[in-house]
């Protein structure tokens, strides 16, 4: 058998300020899709997620709550952003946080290297800062303020008034990057993904690179730079080197090779520092550079980016205590072409539940579960006389297997759910044409029943082995109504319509209960 790819994906390490809203919990669950479906094709599988917990603005939150930026770091992690991980359900391999040993050290090694090489130089700063962003702002990044900041230039991300600074800083030579970072965008269409991303990144690159400050000397929350303890890492720089100090880098050269590359999946609005500074610094420091970056859209509430600041931000327990995690991780998989911006409302996702969850895929499921008992005693039959209706199902659980792995390969998670939910579709319209209901009552037509509940068996074991990626809950109890071996995970996603099922059925309460929305 040959050896095992290695997959390695990554979501940003999200700022410990504040609690997550479901703009957070979309990015992680779209890495943990990735992640099941390449661990579950046989792929050597590591996912990645953790915090960023140094900068000014943690600093000043930690300030302002009368607790050290260490004990609000601590507080937020324990209390909101460890269990949003069990809230989603995501099955990560490691959580980092920059405020880990193991991640300082080797942030230091880092930055050594590169000012050792000749990388880094010592400059006067002057210019614009987001606090909130914790990000230097061109006047192009700028917008006039309204109401309270009238008069004010405030940044168009958090419409909060940016501060002047002027500090002498290390800086970054990113310019001196640009012609090898033009040419990877070249020799590799794919690296930064969707197309429309690409073009963003190539048009800022190509419009000219500004060399990066690195340092900050006006607080001290952060990784000391190693040569002038005055100061202390830029927090962007710091967060980015989580992707390497998590699998080993500057001390398990034998795990970092294993590991690195990965994939990364972003929020748009951050994809300049993993798209443009981020493999500058790697090229720097004479490492590889990423396998990709994936720029996904923005949740939209009431036509505005989601956010804590303006109030749109909405906790991921307010949907998952009503509808439960898989209906999440299966609405913004499903819903939102995963790439481009997407407008939540509840409406839309308690339609789809009941629609496509409860009534399609659930139904579908306790229909077949129940015939077989009925009909059947509990043991699942053999299949007979093959007629063209079987054949085809056969066919579109072969064609919803391969598209679905193939969208997975161009990171089309919305497609590859649709190709599965083809065969969804196909089985409901089998059972509704094949009648299995009325061949029951006939006994003469004992053989054909059998034949048409053995395919039915067959492709739910197919959907359940497809689906666990998204919905990994339903299809877990889905598995053991089959009667099938082990755990739905030990099948293979890629060769789902092969996977070896059970030969008795057990109940299956409703997978997706009716639920109650308040209006």
């Amino acid at each position: 058998m040959a050896e095992a790819s290695s997959f390695y994906i990554t979501t940003p390490i999200f700022y410990v300020n504040d609690v997550p809203h479901i703009g957070h919990a979309y990015t992680e669950v779209a890495a943990d899709v990735l992640a099941r479906w390449h661990r579950q094709a046989g792929d050597d599988t590591w996912m990645l997620t953790g915090t960023d917990e140094h900068g000014q603005k943690i600093l000043r939150t930690a300030t302002a709550n009368g607790v050290t930026p260490q004990e609000w770091a601590d507080k937020l992690v324990a209390d909101a952003w460890i269990p949003l991980l069990e809230t989603v359900d995501i099955a990560n391999d490691d959580f980092i946080r920059t405020t880990d040993a193991r991640h300082e050290a080797n942030v230091q090694k880092f930055l050594q290297k590169l000012y050792d090489d000749g990388h880094i130089y010592t400059g006067e700063y002057e210019g614009y800062y987001c606090v909130g962003c914790e990000e230097y702002k061109q006047e192009s990044d700028l917008v006039a303020g309204t109401g309270e900041y009238e008069g004010q230039q405030v940044c168009a991300i958090h419409s909060k008034p940016v501060e002047l600074l002027h500090e002498k800083n290390y800086f970054f030579r990113t310019s001196a990057f640009a012609e090898r970072l033009l040419a990877l965008y070249e020799e590799r269409p794919d690296f930064v993904q969707p197309e429309s991303a690409r073009n963003e990144v190539l048009g800022w690159v190509r419009s000219g690179l500004a060399d990066l400050s690195i340092s900050r000397s006006t607080f001290d929350w952060g990784v000391k730079v190693p040569w002038d303890e005055t100061h202390v890492v830029y927090v962007w720089f710091d967060a980015l080197l989580n992707y390497i100090t998590a699998v080993g880098y500057g001390q398990d050269d034998d795990e970092f090779s294993r590991r690195w590359p990965a994939q990364h999946i972003v929020g748009k609005d951050i994809l300049r520092f993993h798209a443009v500074i981020w493999p500058a610094m790697l090229m720097a420091a004479g490492l590889e550079v990423p396998k990709g970056v994936f720029g996904h859209g923005w949740l939209l509430v009431g036509g505005e980016k989601m956010s804590k600041s303006k109030l749109t931000g909405i906790a991921p327990e307010q949907i998952t205590s009503t509808f439960g995690s898989d209906a999440f991780r299966y609405y913004f998989m499903r819903a939102i072409a995963f790439g481009q911006d997407g407008s939540f409302s509840w409406e839309d996702l308690a339609a789809r539940y009941q629609a496509e969850l409860a009534n399609g895929f659930g139904n579908l499921a306790s229909r077949v579960v129940a015939m077989i008992n009925r009909y059947c005693d509990g043991v699942v039959p053999r299949q007979g006389a093959l007629e063209a209706a079987d054949i085809e199902i056969g066919a579109v659980e072969r064609r919803a297997t391969d598209a679905s792995w193939q969208a997975i390969d161009r990171i089309a998670i919305h497609e590859a759910i649709g190709a599965a939910w083809e065969l969804v579709d196909a089985l409901n319209g089998y059972l509704t044409a094949e009648e299995p209901w009325a061949l029951a009552k006939d006994p003469e037509r004992r053989d054909r029943l059998e034949t048409v509940l053995a395919t039915a068996y067959r492709g739910l074991g197919t959907l359940a082995v497809l689906l666990s990626p998204v919905l990994p809950k339903a299809t877990a109890k889905l598995w053991t109504a089959l009667g099938a071996p082990g755990t739905v995970q030990d099948a293979r996603v890629d060769l789902a319509y092969e996977a070896e099922l059970g030969e008795r059925v057990a109940p299956l309460e409703a997978l997706f209960p009716r639920v109650e929305v308040a209006e």
